[in-house]
C-alpha cells in the first residue's frame, strides 16, 4: 500500500492518462474516466492494443501530469515500460493490476507509484459503491491514513 503522502499527491494533478488495452477490455475499478472528469481531473485514455488506433503514452506525455494502469496484471509490466519510457512522471496502478516486477521498476526508476489500491476509493468526493469499499478497507486497515 503507498503512503498518503504519495496518493495525495498524485491526485493533485489534474490532467491524467488512462492505460487500458483496448476499448473491450474489462478495467479494473470501472469506467474510471467517466467518474474522475465529473470530479475536474482531464482524463485521456490511451490503449497498448498496437492495433487500435489511440493516442499511446509516448504521444500524449507532454499533456499528461500522471498514468493510471488499468490493464490486466500480465499486461502491467508492459503499461508501466511504457510509461517509464515516455516519462510519465508518476504511475497510479489499480488494485488488481499491479505485479511486483512493475512496482519494482517504478521504484528503480525513482518514479512515484500507488499500487493496491483503487483510484476511485480516493478521489473526492468518493461515492456510490466506491464509498463501500472505502469503508471496508479502513475497516480492515488497508486504507492509507
Amino acid at each position: 500500500m503507498a503512503n498518503r503522502t504519495t496518493i495525495d499527491e498524485f491526485l493533485s494533478h489534474r490532467k491524467l492518462a488512462l492505460v487500458r488495452w483496448s476499448p473491450a477490455a474489462a478495467v479494473m475499478g470501472g469506467k474510471i474516466d467517466d467518474e474522475l472528469a465529473p470530479k475536474g481531473y482531464e482524463i485521456t485514455v490511451v490503449y497498448l492494443d498496437e492495433s487500435v488506433p489511440a493516442p499511446r503514452l509516448s504521444e500524449v506525455r507532454d499533456t499528461v501530469e500522471g498514468a493510471i494502469i488499468a490493464v490486466s496484471r500480465d499486461k502491467c509490466d508492459l503499461a508501466v515500460k511504457q510509461a517509464l519510457d515516455a516519462k510519465i512522471p508518476r504511475i497510479w496502478i489499480q488494485n488488481g493490476c499491479d505485479s511486483k516486477a512493475a512496482v519494482a521498476s517504478c521504484e528503480q526508476a525513482g518514479t512515484p507509484v500507488v499500487s493496491g489500491s483503487c483510484v476511485l476509493m480516493y478521489a473526492e468526493p468518493v461515492k456510490s459503491v466506491h464509498a463501500f469499499h472505502r469503508w471496508v478497507a479502513k475497516l480492515f486497515g488497508q486504507y492509507a491514513k
